[in-house]
């Protein structure tokens, strides 16, 4: 959520809104026990085809292999809406496991859970079973204007395997009517954590994650840490209660007129019963969309939902951003006994009935991974910040049997992908049940359960190491995933930055680097080249708004964040507050964290100095081969906020990657 400060004009609880809070505080129980999270259903295994070569086929009864089929359909469903307290009927795009039956009206919109391990090969036959569309009609369309919404693709965002050919490849279309099988080789040594995955067709990509296109990706691991070699954080988490969510904004919107052009003064969040919510043009996105459509982000696909846990009981969340156009600011706070989740309430009377009835103390939770990658200490927090692509593993504990509200609080304008005024909003409520008394010091708690769990979990050869770690400040350094990148290390430089030229007829997207100003993306030319073995520091930042930065295929440490004054606010504790407005607590703490998707902030237009500099190192390890960068706001994406990126043997040369997407008939285009 964005907060652009107080304003005289700022919406106030008037007496109606109140009454209205009031009213809708103890909804019937029927309506209060529907929709509950659960972990999103696991993709079921293709049947097993026969080959046809001579050669036998490896068995699968060892787990190497998971063959897999996911489809791309149209989907006819219903999502509750707050605002009314009805289901609202949608037509959407959405990934469906072809081996289940079709899902009932009120299913969850939630996409099907990958689940793989280190050292398995996970092909996934991706079934394009959308019809052709006229957005992607021969030679009407420029590469970065949204178009061929029906064209598709697969990203395994955050997976560190091959990009090329059958692997990550995002540089190629997959039309409507084409099956095509990726093909992922999970090497032995990849770090088990909580991953996801998504379309990534340039042209369509955030229209159709905006439709919920989008699943988590677990790696899970057994490898316990050795005096050697550190291990997964699964074995010492292992058969503690998991939380597998995805957070997501569904955007749907009707048409005041259904028989007038799909444009942005046609559209209405106000959708009649006769109509079914869509999604299937861009004038829905844009700065401040989101906060003026009214809707509220999903959970695994249910909107406003129940959260299960007990007093006492630690559980592993495993959290994942995979939205395009909302900041989310995770926040838990007791709710006042007696009063039920609401049903019908707008986005603006939500933001009354938090402040009246989520009152209590923050509840700390702690941190342990960062984008899958388990980080060297666990962080105590109250409040983590999630932008699109982020992910965050928490252990979480509920320290008396009660109802809590989990809260997207306000975030500094400069922090929040719209950078618009969004009041904080219900995600879900948090039911404790009777359980085990915690203390006062939950962080405490937690840290003795798993020095508990080292002692009956963990190999004797290591026990002691790992006890003193956990004992010491809730160090998990036996379960780090890559070493420090060291300064001794660094062997080259990269500089990135975003911006959004308004001075053009055209609002131009545009990536810029050491080498060159800001520029579109262009399918046709390789941006960055860079040699296999290397390790490079680059230096990213924002001349226009934030941006979250993600890169494909290889992590990055966090070395600094420096505000604009040159102030580190990285570390423990730091107060980012620079523009003199709301602290804003997402970069505090995340010196030294691995991960692949990072805010780039900037101040708003006007503020000088209004820019932050980051610098991030990373290894260029194993894998060769053309993939891209990009803001993953993927509306910018789609419109040219893009760079071509190729991995080389030293002194190798590639060719331009873009020319194999692929338009739905003949084009003087490459998309």
């Amino acid at each position: 959520m964005a907060r652009l400060g107080l304003k005289s004009d700022r919406w106030i609880v008037s007496g109606m809104a109140l009454a209205s809070a009031l009213m809708w505080a103890q909804p019937a129980v029927a309506q209060d026990n529907a929709r509950v999270v659960s972990n999103p259903p696991e993709l079921g295994a293709a049947p097993d085809k026969p080959s046809k070569l001579l050669l036998a086929q490896p068995g699968l009864a060892g787990g190497k292999e998971r063959l897999l089929n996911l489809d791309i359909v149209y989907r006819d469903g219903e999502i509750f809406n707050p605002a009314t307290g009805v289901w609202d009927k949608v037509h959407l795009r959405s990934y469906a496991d072809p081996t289940d039956p079709p899902p009932p009206p009120r299913a969850p919109f939630v996409s099907p859970m990958i689940v793989a391990a280190p050292g398995e090969t996970v092909r996934i036959a991706l079934n394009n079973r959308l019809p052709p569309d006229a957005s992607c009609a021969a030679g009407d369309h420029h590469i970065n204007i949204p178009h061929c919404f029906n064209g598709t693709n697969l990203h395994s965002h955050g997976l560190w395997v091959n990009p090329s050919g059958n692997g990550d490849n995002v540089l190629l279309s997959i039309n409507p009517g084409v099956k095509f099988q990726y093909e992922y080789n999970i090497p032995g040594d990849h770090p088990a954590g909580t991953f996801w995955y998504h379309t990534h067709r340039h042209g369509s990509t955030a229209l159709q994650v905006s439709s919920g296109m989008a699943g988590a990706l677990v790696i899970r691991g057994e490898r316990p840490p050795t005096p050697q070699a550190n291990g997964d954080l699964d074995t010492l988490l292992k058969d503690m209660k998991e939380q597998v969510m995805v957070f997501q904004q569904i955007q749907y919107y009707c048409l005041k007129d259904p028989s007038q052009p799909d444009t942005g003064p046609n559209q209405t969040y106000d959708c009649p019963s006769n109509q079914a919510g869509k999604i299937e043009s861009y004038a829905a996105f844009g700065p401040g969309s989101w906060g003026k459509s009214g809707r509220f982000t999903s959970i695994n696909g249910e909107v406003l939902p129940r959260i299960a846990a007990a007093q006492g009981e630690i559980q592993r969340w495993r959290m994942i951003h995979g939205g395009v156009r909302d900041t989310i600011a995770l926040q838990f706070r007791p709710l006042k006994a007696g009063i039920t989740r609401p049903e019908n309430l707008t986005a603006k009377q939500m933001d009354s009935w938090v402040k009246l009835y989520c009152t209590g103390a923050p509840i700390p939770y702690q941190l342990v991974a960062a984008d899958g990658l388990t980080m060297a200490a666990a962080l105590d927090t109250k409040l983590a910040t999630f932008q699109p692509g982020y992910r965050f593993d928490a252990l979480v504990a509920f320290p008396e049997a009660r109802d809590y509200c989990a809260i997207d609080v306000e975030t500094p304008e400069a922090g929040s992908v719209g950078g618009d005024d969004v009041p904080q909003r219900l995600l879900a409520i948090v039911t404790a049940g009777t359980g085990v008394a915690t203390g006062p010091d939950l962080r405490t708690y937690v840290q003795k359960a798993l020095v508990e769990r080292a002692q009956r979990l963990m190999p004797p050869d290591v026990r002691d190491d790992v006890i003193a770690d956990l004992s010491n400040n809730f160090r998990l350094a036996k379960f780090v995933p890559h070493p420090d990148v060291g300064d001794k290390e660094v062997t080259g430089y990269q500089n990135l930055t975003f911006n959004i030229d308004v001075s053009t007829q055209s609002t131009m997207f545009e990536i810029g680097s050491q080498d060159y100003e800001p520029r579109p993306y262009d399918p046709n030319r390789i941006d960055r080249q860079l040699s296999l073995g290397a390790v490079e520091q680059w230096s990213l930042e924002s001349q226009f708004v934030s941006h979250p930065f993600h890169i494909h295929v290889n992590p990055f440490q966090i070395v600094s964040i420096l505000d604009p004054s040159g102030k580190d606010v990285s570390a423990p504790g730091a107060i980012d507050n620079a523009g003199g407005k709301l602290a804003d607590p997402q970069y505090p703490g995340l010196k030294g964290v691995w991960k692949d998707t990072l805010m780039v902030k900037s101040l708003l237009p006007g503020t000088n100095p209004g820019v932050y500099t980051i610098t991030v190192r990373t290894r260029y390890q194993r894998y060769i081969g053309e993939f891209v960068l990009h803001c993953h706001i993927l509306d910018h994406e789609d419109q040219g906020m893009m760079q071509n990126v190729a991995i080389v043997l030293p002194a190798g040369e590639v060719g331009a990657p873009g020319n194999q997407l692929q338009d739905q008939g003949p084009s003087n285009g490459h998309h």
